[in-house]
Formats: C-alpha cells, sequence, structure tokens
C-alpha cells in the first residue's frame, strides 16, 4: 500500500453543487413540516382572536374617542407610565452597581 492511497480527494464542485442543493431540499422539507405543526398547534388560538377581535375593536374605539375628546387625561397617565419606567430602570441599575 503506497502513501497515495491513504490521501482523500476533496470533493468535487459538481458533488458539493449536489450535496448542498440535497441539504436546501432538506430544509425546505423540514420547514413545511413545521410550518403544518405550528398552524396546527396555533388554530385553538386562532379561534378564540377571532371570536375577541370585535370586542376588542369596539373597546379600542370607546378609548381613542375618550382620549380625543379629553386628552389631558391620557397625557397625565402617560406621563406617570412613562415616570414609573424610568424609574423601574433606574432601580435595574443601581441594583446591578450594588451585586
Amino acid at each position: 500500500m503506497s502513501r497515495h492511497d491513504s490521501v482523500v480527494k476533496p470533493p468535487t464542485r459538481a458533488e458539493r453543487k449536489a450535496a448542498l442543493l440535497a441539504e436546501l431540499e432538506q430544509q425546505r422539507i423540514d420547514m413545511l413540516i413545521d410550518s403544518d405543526t405550528l398552524l396546527r398547534a396555533s388554530s385553538p388560538l386562532d379561534s378564540q382572536w377571532k371570536s375577541l377581535k370585535l370586542p376588542l375593536y369596539a373597546i379600542g374605539g370607546v378609548a381613542a374617542l375618550r382620549i380625543a375628546r379629553h386628552p389631558g387625561g391620557a397625557m397625565a397617565a402617560g406621563r406617570k407610565v412613562l415616570a414609573g419606567y424610568m424609574l423601574f430602570r433606574k432601580l435595574k441599575l443601581l441594583t446591578k452597581v450594588a451585586t
């Protein structure tokens, strides 16, 4: 047995291309299977969302109307939410520094 018999040749360009195309085809098949699984898993949520959509739109419309008529209350609430968020961030930063 000579030294040249144990040398493994790298795959040719055509072989690499064929391997990549086979891998792509397998990925497409996997994505089709996964998307079908996702659709089956999310179908109960979709049906519940359809039943809640109209009431949520109505509530959102009423809230938008109230905000349009009395913007001062919404602005005050927005300032309080922003202040709370900033306080939360500051406390989070302080706990990081303290530990």
